[in-house]
């Protein structure tokens, strides 16, 4: 039966809202098709706006690769802003896509990706927006299966009562591998309803499906055990690993916006993974084992991805992206294939210790040379030991002084306040070091219009990392270490207007503690936080930290767990954590032996990168049956005329 586009009925009110063009649709190279020909079909949504969320690539990939099966069909949805969202309950206009404008709530499955915790209640949003019941259990067989994926899906806990199903790890595969299960169970005619294709999905050892897992917790407020309420259903559930990227060049039709978003580039993933061990770092952790993509394959999304939309900037993008094996020949050949056009290159925020001038030229060749970024993470060299980013303040001195010889002007340090073991002294550190880079600086140009931007971010802690035990800072000490480190810098004359500063208060990285860390008790805070209102959380003039303190005080009033309870709280090795029945691959003794090392008395011990030595034994490889897949390969880009 076909569905009729809401466009009719939306497009009268789109003059009483701001930005109308996020809500249009239409982009160059975006997928149409025939509903009634399609045997299953997909709404994704990323749960912000359209322009943070149209670039966001995980989407974009899924988007394609389901829309190259020609029975299934996917479209695209987005958070709304708060007068859209009135026009719309105003008008009985549900939640839709922005492909044909079908409404969510007619599609067989509800895709979210989640790269952060903040976007859980503009999830809540679009399923009540959808028509769709709020709580997974009270939905019936004419409702999508909602599944959560991307990196805050290794623990969904905290919206397990919200969402059907979670997938770990890469989706390219397991996407098609649930839209086949829902194939067959439509075309047997939908045997044993909802809850029957739920138990298939979570027979597969692929899928979380929540509502088949049993959660008890102990007196104190801790977790009991979390065990299968079914047979057949498997008591861990694997992340998704994919092999060999150069199989799955995607995207090979970038979406090219209507509007303005964050990133006005064409983005290609160089490598999937790390593995320098940084042990506050979620995303290394978690995408593991490293598998790089060949140049030849680069160069092809590159010349392919320009051609179709025009972009004049081309982000190569992994986790470190100067540590691909051949980074420097991909430079100079595409630096060589562009030469002379308005095409240029870009690498986001580059290793200290993997930097170089050689690099750096050829990565400004055709473009104007902006500013360089570079993480040292810790302000001293102790507490880099602790997290294991291996760079001395010595390293960075000597990289800075080679960019501020070279013509640079602008270099920026991000860092992080709240770091385990972390004390003021540390924090000072920060202002030190900023100053030692001016001076550099000015000594190496003989300038003296160099400039430092300092930001910093909150330390929270993440799932599947070495630090899921470490208790997090509370927000007044991390304002107050914040206050003392502005005002340290500010009153030296000679260096205060030369460095600036950004950062933000203490208190949503507390939230974003609780969310990252939660049980399925915490689904109750985000639900009382939306109900009162929260929206666009991961922004910061939505966000109100006064409301979710407020909040979590009523919702688990009842609880021996409040929000101290759950971020300023240290763990113990024998605690059960909420997420310890989904398996990143990571062994969990070695995660606990690394923070062992991080914490040690003694001085923190280091770990190195595998990629470069013997295995470490970390678990990720034997256990995913992996492996790393790093060049050299030795091979070239075929060489391409640009016309």
């Amino acid at each position: 039966m076909p569905v009729d586009s809401l466009f009719p009925r939306l497009e009268p009110l789109l003059p009483s809202v701001g930005k109308p063009i996020q809500y249009v649709g239409g982009e160059l190279n975006a997928t149409s098709k025939d509903w009634d020909l399609a045997e299953v079909r997909w709404a994704l949504m990323y749960p912000d706006a359209y322009e943070v969320g149209l670039p966001n690539q995980g989407v974009q990939i899924l988007y394609e690769v389901l829309n190259e099966r020609d029975w299934i069909l996917a479209e695209r949805t987005y958070a709304v802003f708060s007068d859209m969202e009135k026009v719309m309950r105003d008008n009985d206009i549900p939640q839709f896509t922005v492909d044909a404008h079908r409404p969510v709530r007619a599609f067989d499955l509800m895709g979210i990706s989640f790269s952060t915790e903040l976007g859980y209640t503009n999830f809540l949003t679009a399923i009540d927006l959808a028509g769709m019941p709020l709580h997974a259990v009270d939905r019936g067989d004419d409702d999508p299966i909602v599944i959560a994926g991307g990196h805050s899906a290794f623990n969904p806990e905290p919206i397990a009562d919200f969402i059907d199903a979670a997938v770990l790890g890469d989706g390219e595969e397991i996407v098609l591998a649930i839209s086949a299960v829902v194939r067959e169970w439509k075309n047997e005619g939908r045997p044993g309803g909802r809850d029957e294709v739920l138990l298939r999905l979570a027979m597969s050892g692929g899928v979380y499906v929540p509502k088949f897992y049993d959660v008890t917790y102990l007196p104190d407020g801790r977790i009991e055990r979390i065990v299968p309420n079914r047979p057949g259903v498997p008591w861990r559930i694997a992340k998704h690993t994919l092999m060999d990227l150069d199989a799955w060049p995607y995207p090979k039709n970038p979406l090219v916006p209507l509007a303005e978003t964050v990133h006005e580039r064409f983005s290609v993933e160089i490598f999937r993974g790390c593995t320098r061990g940084c042990r506050f770092c979620q995303a290394g952790m978690i995408t593991r084992p490293v598998r790089e993509r060949s140049i030849e394959g680069i160069g092809e999304m590159v010349r392919n991805g320009l051609e179709k939309t025009g972009f004049e900037e081309v982000g190569l993008l992994s986790l470190s992206s100067a540590d691909h094996t051949e980074i420097g020949e991909v430079a100079k050949q595409l630096g060589d294939r562009y030469e002379g056009t308005n095409t240029s290159l870009s690498l986001p925020s580059t290793r200290v210790d993997a930097f170089n001038i050689t690099l750096a030229n050829e990565f400004s060749r055709n473009g104007r040379r902006s500013g360089l970024t570079f993480a040292p993470e810790g302000g001293s060299d102790r507490l880099r030991k602790v997290i294991n980013k291996m760079v001395s303040e010595d390293d960075l001195i000597q990289t800075v002084a080679a960019a501020y010889s070279h013509g640079w002007r602008q270099v920026k340090l991000y860092f992080m306040c709240g770091l385990p073991t972390e004390t003021d002294e540390d924090v000072m550190q920060i202002g030190e070091l900023a100053k030692r880079v001016i001076q550099t600086g000015r000594e190496v140009s003989g300038r003296h219009d160099i400039r430092c931007t300092v930001s910093i971010g909150g330390f929270v802690p993440k799932p599947h990392t070495p630090f899921q035990w470490a208790a997090q800072l509370d927000h007044e000490t991390t304002d107050a270490r914040l206050q003392k480190l502005r005002d340290f810098v500010r009153a030296d004359k000679r260096y205060g207007k030369a460095i600036g500063f950004r950062y933000h208060d203490g208190k949503p990285g507390i939230v974003e503690g609780l969310l990252s860390r939660g049980d399925r008790r915490v689904g109750r805070v985000i639900e009382a936080v939306w109900r009162d209102g929260g929206r666009f959380d991961g922004w910061s003039e939505h966000f109100s930290y006064d409301r979710w303190a407020g909040k979590a005080a009523e919702a688990l009033a009842d609880e021996p767990v409040d929000l101290d309870w759950y971020t300023i709280r240290e763990r113990e090795y024998a605690e059960v954590l909420p997420w310890d029945h989904l398996d990143a691959g990571l062994d969990r003794d070695w995660l606990w032996e690394d923070w062992q090392d991080a914490i040690d008395p003694a001085g923190a011990l280091e770990v190195e990168d595998c990629r470069w030595t013997p295995c470490f034994d970390c678990g990720v490889c034997p256990q995913m049956d992996t492996e790393i897949q790093i060049g050299p390969t030795g091979r070239t880009l075929l060489p391409l005329s640009v016309v």
